[in-house]
C-alpha cells in the first residue's frame, strides 16, 4: 500500500510541475504562444471545415430520402391515406427520441405531410411537438420537394425562421 501512494504523490508532483512548467513558458516566450495560437487556429479551421463537410454530407442524404419516398410514391385512396398517414405519425414520434434517427424521424413525418390534406396545419403541430433537429431536417425536405406550399415551417417556436430551408439549393 505506501508504493502506491507514493507512486500517486510523485505523479501528482510531476503533473503539477509540468502544469507551472508550461504556465512560465506561456508567459515568458512568445515564440511559445504564437505557437500556442497557430496550433488553436488550425483546430478550429479544421472543425470548421469538418462541420461544413458533415453539413454538405446531410444535405445530400436528405435529398437521396426525399428522392426515395418521391420515387415509392404515396397512397391515393382515402383510407389508405389516413392509415399511411397514422403509421408514419406513429413511426416519426418513435424514432424522435434516438438523435442518430432524426433523418429517418423526419422522412416519416415529411410522408405523413404528403398525404395530410391541410399540410400547414400539421407543421404548426410538428413544430410544437418535434425536436429542433427535426424540424430543421423537415424543413430541408420540404425546401427540397418544392411541390407544397408551406408558409409556417421552421418559424414557430421550436425553430429558427428560415435558418435551414434557404440553404439547400448549394
Amino acid at each position: 500500500m505506501p508504493l502506491d501512494e507514493e507512486l500517486l504523490d510523485v505523479s501528482f508532483s510531476l503533473l503539477l510541475s509540468y502544469a507551472f512548467y508550461f504556465d512560465h513558458r506561456r508567459r515568458t516566450d512568445p515564440e511559445f504562444r504564437k505557437a500556442l495560437k497557430r496550433e488553436s487556429r488550425r483546430i478550429a479551421k479544421a472543425a470548421k471545415e469538418e462541420a461544413e463537410a458533415q453539413g454538405a454530407q446531410q444535405k445530400r442524404a436528405i435529398r437521396q430520402a426525399v428522392d426515395d419516398r418521391q420515387e415509392e410514391g404515396f397512397p391515393t385512396t382515402v383510407e389508405d391515406k389516413e392509415s399511411f398517414f397514422m403509421s408514419m405519425v406513429g413511426q416519426g414520434e418513435s424514432l424522435c427520441q434516438n438523435e442518430a434517427m432524426h433523418l429517418e424521424a423526419a422522412l416519416c413525418f415529411y410522408s405523413a405531410l404528403k398525404v395530410y390534406p391541410q399540410p400547414s396545419d400539421l407543421v404548426a403541430i410538428y413544430d410544437k411537438t418535434c425536436p429542433k433537429p427535426v424540424i430543421d431536417i423537415l424543413a430541408e425536405m420540404v425546401a427540397y420537394d418544392g411541390s407544397m406550399p408551406l408558409s409556417g415551417l421552421g418559424g414557430g417556436s421550436g425553430s429558427d425562421a428560415g435558418g435551414s430551408s434557404g440553404a439547400i439549393d448549394d
